[in-house]
Protein backbone atom coordinates (compact mmCIF):
# COMPACT_ATOMS: atom_id res chain seq x y z
CA UNK A 1 0.00 0.00 0.00
CA UNK A 2 1.19 3.02 -1.33
CA UNK A 3 -0.07 5.53 1.59
CA UNK A 4 -1.83 8.78 1.85
CA UNK A 5 -0.14 12.38 0.43
CA UNK A 6 1.41 14.46 3.05
CA UNK A 7 0.53 18.45 2.09
CA UNK A 8 3.02 18.82 0.26
CA UNK A 9 2.23 16.42 -2.01
CA UNK A 10 4.24 13.91 -1.24
CA UNK A 11 3.52 9.88 0.25
CA UNK A 12 3.28 9.73 3.88
CA UNK A 13 4.19 6.29 5.22
CA UNK A 14 1.49 4.17 5.34
CA UNK A 15 -0.72 3.72 8.48
CA UNK A 16 -0.23 7.18 9.66
CA UNK A 17 -2.72 8.19 12.23
CA UNK A 18 -5.78 9.89 10.58
CA UNK A 19 -6.42 12.03 13.79
CA UNK A 20 -3.21 13.67 13.76
CA UNK A 21 -2.55 17.08 14.70
CA UNK A 22 -1.47 19.53 12.86
CA UNK A 23 1.40 22.02 13.33
CA UNK A 24 1.75 25.86 12.46
CA UNK A 25 4.73 24.42 10.18
CA UNK A 26 2.35 22.17 8.84
CA UNK A 27 -0.22 24.54 8.23
CA UNK A 28 2.72 27.15 6.50
CA UNK A 29 3.24 24.42 4.05
CA UNK A 30 0.17 24.02 2.65
CA UNK A 31 -0.54 27.75 2.22
CA UNK A 32 2.78 27.82 0.71
CA UNK A 33 1.60 25.13 -2.18
CA UNK A 34 -1.52 27.14 -2.51
CA UNK A 35 0.35 30.16 -3.35
CA UNK A 36 2.31 28.88 -5.55
CA UNK A 37 -0.15 26.77 -7.26
CA UNK A 38 -2.32 29.90 -7.77
CA UNK A 39 0.65 31.60 -8.91
CA UNK A 40 0.84 29.39 -11.28
CA UNK A 41 -2.59 29.71 -12.47
CA UNK A 42 -3.67 26.15 -11.11
CA UNK A 43 -5.95 27.54 -8.98
CA UNK A 44 -8.86 30.67 -9.38
CA UNK A 45 -9.43 33.58 -6.71
CA UNK A 46 -12.55 32.22 -5.56
CA UNK A 47 -10.44 28.32 -5.17
CA UNK A 48 -7.86 29.72 -3.18
CA UNK A 49 -9.69 32.03 -0.91
CA UNK A 50 -11.37 28.95 0.57
CA UNK A 51 -8.82 26.53 0.40
CA UNK A 52 -6.76 28.93 2.79
CA UNK A 53 -9.58 29.18 5.00
CA UNK A 54 -9.70 25.82 5.58
CA UNK A 55 -5.98 25.64 5.97
CA UNK A 56 -6.19 27.64 8.62
CA UNK A 57 -8.47 26.67 10.33
CA UNK A 58 -7.50 23.06 10.12
CA UNK A 59 -6.61 20.97 13.09
CA UNK A 60 -5.22 17.35 12.10
CA UNK A 61 -3.24 16.80 8.47
CA UNK A 62 -6.71 15.00 7.62
CA UNK A 63 -8.51 18.14 7.10
CA UNK A 64 -4.92 19.28 5.61
CA UNK A 65 -4.28 16.58 2.73
CA UNK A 66 -7.49 16.96 0.37
CA UNK A 67 -6.44 20.41 -0.01
CA UNK A 68 -3.65 19.92 -2.19
CA UNK A 69 -4.10 16.16 -3.80
CA UNK A 70 -5.16 17.94 -6.85
CA UNK A 71 -1.92 19.78 -7.18
CA UNK A 72 1.81 19.00 -8.15
CA UNK A 73 4.39 18.15 -5.68
CA UNK A 74 6.51 20.88 -3.92
CA UNK A 75 10.10 20.66 -4.08
CA UNK A 76 11.02 20.48 -0.66
CA UNK A 77 12.86 23.33 0.87
CA UNK A 78 17.14 22.50 0.05
CA UNK A 79 16.59 20.30 -2.32
CA UNK A 80 18.01 21.47 -5.92
CA UNK A 81 14.97 23.82 -6.94
CA UNK A 82 14.00 24.64 -2.73
CA UNK A 83 11.28 27.00 -3.03
CA UNK A 84 11.46 28.27 0.64
CA UNK A 85 11.69 31.97 0.70
CA UNK A 86 13.96 33.60 3.36
CA UNK A 87 13.10 36.34 5.66
CA UNK A 88 15.67 38.93 4.99
CA UNK A 89 17.87 39.34 1.36
CA UNK A 90 19.77 42.44 1.64
CA UNK A 91 21.48 44.08 -1.83
CA UNK A 92 24.46 46.49 -1.72
CA UNK A 93 25.96 47.89 -5.16
CA UNK A 94 27.08 51.53 -6.03
CA UNK A 95 27.95 52.64 -9.56
CA UNK A 96 28.17 49.36 -11.68
CA UNK A 97 25.96 47.10 -13.44
CA UNK A 98 21.79 46.94 -12.87
CA UNK A 99 20.66 44.84 -10.44
CA UNK A 100 17.67 42.48 -11.87
CA UNK A 101 15.96 39.68 -10.45
CA UNK A 102 13.47 38.02 -12.91
CA UNK A 103 12.49 34.41 -13.68
CA UNK A 104 11.47 31.70 -11.27
CA UNK A 105 13.00 33.94 -8.21
CA UNK A 106 11.87 33.33 -4.85
CA UNK A 107 10.23 36.61 -3.38
CA UNK A 108 12.13 36.69 0.18
CA UNK A 109 9.58 38.13 2.69
CA UNK A 110 11.94 41.59 3.92
CA UNK A 111 14.27 42.89 1.32
CA UNK A 112 16.62 45.59 1.66
CA UNK A 113 18.53 48.01 -0.98
CA UNK A 114 21.23 49.92 -0.51
CA UNK A 115 21.69 51.31 -3.45
CA UNK A 116 23.78 54.33 -5.44
CA UNK A 117 23.39 54.96 -9.11
CA UNK A 118 22.34 51.50 -10.49
CA UNK A 119 19.12 50.27 -12.04
CA UNK A 120 17.14 48.10 -10.03
CA UNK A 121 14.44 45.85 -11.83
CA UNK A 122 12.51 43.40 -9.65
CA UNK A 123 10.18 41.67 -12.07
CA UNK A 124 7.46 39.78 -10.46
CA UNK A 125 6.10 38.30 -13.53
CA UNK A 126 7.52 34.51 -13.09
CA UNK A 127 8.47 34.85 -9.76
CA UNK A 128 8.04 32.47 -6.97
CA UNK A 129 5.29 33.76 -4.10
CA UNK A 130 5.19 31.52 -1.10
CA UNK A 131 3.50 34.18 1.17
CA UNK A 132 1.39 37.33 1.07
CA UNK A 133 3.31 40.37 1.50
CA UNK A 134 6.73 41.57 0.77
CA UNK A 135 7.81 44.81 2.43
CA UNK A 136 11.03 46.84 0.58
CA UNK A 137 13.52 49.04 2.36
CA UNK A 138 14.72 51.43 -0.34
CA UNK A 139 18.21 53.28 0.51
CA UNK A 140 18.79 54.44 -3.06
CA UNK A 141 19.99 57.22 -4.85
CA UNK A 142 19.87 57.78 -8.69
CA UNK A 143 19.01 55.63 -11.66
CA UNK A 144 15.58 53.55 -11.78
CA UNK A 145 13.64 51.33 -9.49
CA UNK A 146 11.10 49.30 -11.66
CA UNK A 147 8.71 46.49 -10.22
CA UNK A 148 7.22 44.51 -13.38
CA UNK A 149 3.91 43.16 -12.21
CA UNK A 150 1.16 40.51 -13.13
CA UNK A 151 -2.31 39.79 -12.37
CA UNK A 152 -2.53 39.48 -8.42
CA UNK A 153 0.49 41.83 -7.85
CA UNK A 154 -0.59 45.22 -5.65
CA UNK A 155 2.47 47.97 -5.27
CA UNK A 156 1.94 50.59 -2.19
CA UNK A 157 4.81 53.17 -2.88
CA UNK A 158 3.32 55.88 0.02
CA UNK A 159 5.38 55.05 2.50
CA UNK A 160 8.67 55.90 0.22
CA UNK A 161 9.82 59.20 0.41
CA UNK A 162 11.10 60.42 -2.60
CA UNK A 163 13.61 63.78 -2.94
CA UNK A 164 13.92 64.91 -6.86
CA UNK A 165 12.16 61.43 -7.95
CA UNK A 166 9.01 60.74 -9.71
CA UNK A 167 6.77 57.42 -9.65
CA UNK A 168 5.27 56.15 -12.55
CA UNK A 169 2.70 53.46 -12.35
CA UNK A 170 0.98 52.09 -15.16
CA UNK A 171 -2.36 50.39 -14.53
CA UNK A 172 -2.43 46.76 -14.40
CA UNK A 173 -4.73 44.93 -16.64
CA UNK A 174 -7.62 43.94 -13.86
CA UNK A 175 -8.20 40.27 -14.24
CA UNK A 176 -11.40 39.32 -11.86
CA UNK A 177 -10.10 35.90 -11.94
CA UNK A 178 -6.89 36.52 -10.24
CA UNK A 179 -6.39 36.06 -6.54
CA UNK A 180 -4.35 38.72 -4.45
CA UNK A 181 -0.99 36.85 -4.42
CA UNK A 182 1.47 39.74 -3.45
CA UNK A 183 1.19 43.34 -1.53
CA UNK A 184 4.64 44.52 -1.95
CA UNK A 185 4.84 47.46 0.28
CA UNK A 186 7.35 50.12 -0.22
CA UNK A 187 9.43 52.15 2.69
CA UNK A 188 12.79 54.54 2.61
CA UNK A 189 14.03 56.80 0.50
CA UNK A 190 14.89 57.01 -3.36
CA UNK A 191 16.61 60.47 -3.91
CA UNK A 192 16.90 61.26 -7.72
CA UNK A 193 16.10 59.42 -10.80
CA UNK A 194 12.73 57.61 -11.21
CA UNK A 195 10.45 54.90 -9.63
CA UNK A 196 8.34 52.66 -12.78
CA UNK A 197 5.39 49.76 -11.53
CA UNK A 198 3.53 48.29 -13.79
CA UNK A 199 2.98 45.21 -15.98
CA UNK A 200 5.34 44.51 -18.82
CA UNK A 201 5.41 46.19 -21.93
CA UNK A 202 5.16 45.01 -25.38
CA UNK A 203 8.00 46.52 -27.63
CA UNK A 204 6.31 47.90 -31.03
CA UNK A 205 7.23 44.66 -32.98
CA UNK A 206 5.34 42.89 -30.39
CA UNK A 207 2.82 44.85 -30.82
CA UNK A 208 2.87 44.66 -34.54
CA UNK A 209 2.59 40.80 -34.30
CA UNK A 210 0.05 40.96 -30.86
CA UNK A 211 3.14 38.86 -29.41
CA UNK A 212 3.65 38.70 -25.54
CA UNK A 213 4.75 41.78 -23.78
CA UNK A 214 8.41 41.86 -22.35
CA UNK A 215 9.31 41.71 -19.05
CA UNK A 216 10.53 45.05 -19.10
CA UNK A 217 11.01 47.81 -16.67
CA UNK A 218 11.51 50.64 -18.62
CA UNK A 219 8.72 53.18 -18.54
Amino acid sequence: MSGEKSPTGKRSAAGSPPGLRASHADRDRVVDVLRIAAGDGLLTAEELDERLETALSARTLAELEPLTADLPPVPVAGGPAGTEAKDLVRIEQAHSGGVRRAGRWVVPRKLELAVTFCDVTLDFTDAVITHGTLRIDVDMMGKTLALVTRPGIEVDTDGLQLTHCRVTHRPQPRDPYAPVLLRVELTGRKTHGRVVVGPPRRTFGQWLRGGAASPSGDA
